[in-house]
């Protein structure tokens, strides 16, 4: 939960609400002629700052969209601080990549055929007809949401527009983006075949990970069994009509930007162990109900009782007092005689939020849809919001719970998870005759993550690597 970075750009974005409309109708913009990152999607993800990899998505991304069918449209690249592998592209003109897919890219020629795939969904015009048949794909809460439809429907308030706002294309779509990305990147003199190979990764990825909560790129680019044989195809013609001229690879600059590039998740940003949540940042920690599902996002962290009963949400409160937070709080839920009492929380100043949320059940009638008992802490000038959301009738079992997390909300003084740093991608230069699984040994890389680095590599553990010849690891 990137708190702190949201807390940096108040001033910048304006005041954030509870939380910031992300998804539907106002999530993208109509064209213009100056393109800017979407300042919401910005605040639900962050921004790297990376100036080498930006500059590079800035030169690429310019020089392929001058050979796009669309060249005068206006174009804006922009790298996420994402641990997701995903890029998407907005109808406006914005194209959006992830830090965790520019980390399993292994050569430029991989990066550029995603980039004249993301392009052409643009040029194609996809994301527009998606809009017009109101098919964008809105998660219930956060990333594609971990919670059951029962949940969503009892935190609506919570959940309205917070999902990241991924384009489902059909497979006729991603074929045609598909052939031009073999198209744009041929043009810009690269090997388009590369393409199909990242394909492999990302499917090598999902199968390890498992089908997880938050969207990758196949998720939100349906894969089809023959796409690695026809962009192979494709590109084969693609080198053909380019009449021997030369197409780039250019893995070893590539690599090289890696150097130093944040890998998975920011345990800077918050993280979980042993039932608690930790945000080394903003120095604070509380308990995680045992058994609950959790999810960590820039706006907010969420818990989830595993049926899907209960839900407890820790994000900023609206406010500049304790009273303006609760009122604000009130009516953004819309709760129905809400009740707010002044406390303290191990030593922060603190009001409970106790009421009923109005709104239309299944059959379109008015009434309590949820109740709720939460707690705004105040630390400093920030506030934060922990609420928690359940059925009416489960409220009763599930309010202890609730209280019992928010009184466990406690100043971070652990050291050990103050200073805790996330992991950096790292290259490496091969020695000769080492298999990939030996180099990663000789790294101090465990035998169990000799997989998830061969996939980051795009290679196979018995790979035998070129003397000379660069390699990811990862480490502090």
């Amino acid at each position: 939960m990137k708190l702190s970075t949201l807390l940096q750009r108040r001033l910048r974005l304006g005041a954030l609400g509870l939380l910031l409309p992300l998804a539907g109708s106002t999530a993208f913009r109509a064209p213009q002629q100056t393109k800017q990152p979407d300042p919401q999607i910005l605040a639900q993800f962050g921004l790297l700052e990376n100036p080498t990899l930006q500059n590079f998505i800035d030169q690429k991304g310019q020089q392929m969209a001058a050979v796009s069918s669309r060249a005068d449209y206006g174009y804006n690249f922009t790298i996420l601080d994402s641990p997701v592998i995903n890029a998407f592209a907005a109808p406006d003109g914005n194209v959006y990549f992830t830090r965790g897919i520019m980390a399993h890219f292994n050569n430029e020629a991989q990066f550029a055929g995603v980039l004249g795939h993301e392009i052409g969904h643009i040029t194609a015009k996809h994301g527009q007809k998606q809009q017009t048949r109101s098919t964008v794909a809105t998660g219930a809460l956060i990333l594609g949401s971990i919670l059951s439809k029962r949940v969503a429907q009892i935190a609506q308030p919570l959940s309205q527009g917070v999902g990241l706002v991924f384009l489902k294309y059909g497979r006729d779509d991603e074929r045609e983006s598909d052939k031009l990305g073999v198209e744009y990147s041929t043009k810009i003199g690269y090997d388009a075949s590369q393409m199909a190979d990242f394909f492999l990764t990302l499917q090598r990825e999902q199968q390890l990970s498992g089908a997880g909560a938050v969207p990758d790129f196949l998720s939100s680019h349906p894969n089809s069994a023959d796409r690695y044989q026809t962009v192979k195809q494709l590109a084969a013609q693609a080198r053909q009509n380019a009449g021997g001229r030369q197409l780039s690879v250019g893995r070893d600059q590539y690599l090289r930007m890696l150097e130093g590039l944040t890998y998975g998740d920011d345990p800077r940003q918050g993280f979980v162990e042993g039932g608690v949540f930790y945000h080394p940042e903003l120095k604070f920690r509380f308990p995680v109900p045992q058994g609950w599902k959790s999810q960590n996002s820039p706006q907010q962290f969420q818990m989830q009782e595993p049926n899907g009963k209960a839900l407890l949400v820790l994000t900023l409160a609206q406010g500049s007092s304790l009273d303006q937070a609760a009122q604000s709080l009130a009516q953004q839920l819309k709760l129905q005689n809400a009740q707010a009492s002044r406390t303290t929380v191990n030593g922060f100043p603190a009001v409970v939020v106790q009421g009923n949320q109005i709104g239309q059940d299944q059959s379109g009638q008015q009434g309590v849809t949820a109740s709720t008992l939460s707690y705004l802490i105040q630390d400093g000038q920030t506030i934060y919001a922990l609420i928690g959301l359940s059925a009416p009738q489960a409220f009763s079992t599930y309010g202890e719970t609730f209280q019992r997390v928010a009184q466990g909300f406690q100043r971070l003084t652990d050291a050990s998870k103050l200073n805790r740093q996330p992991e950096k991608v790292r290259i490496r230069t091969a020695k000769a005759g080492q298999t990939l699984a030996q180099a990663l040994a000789a790294n101090g890389i465990p035998a169990k993550r000799h997989e998830e680095l061969a996939i980051l590599n795009g290679m196979k553990t018995t790979d035998k690597l070129a003397s000379g010849q660069l390699y990811k690891v990862v480490g502090k």
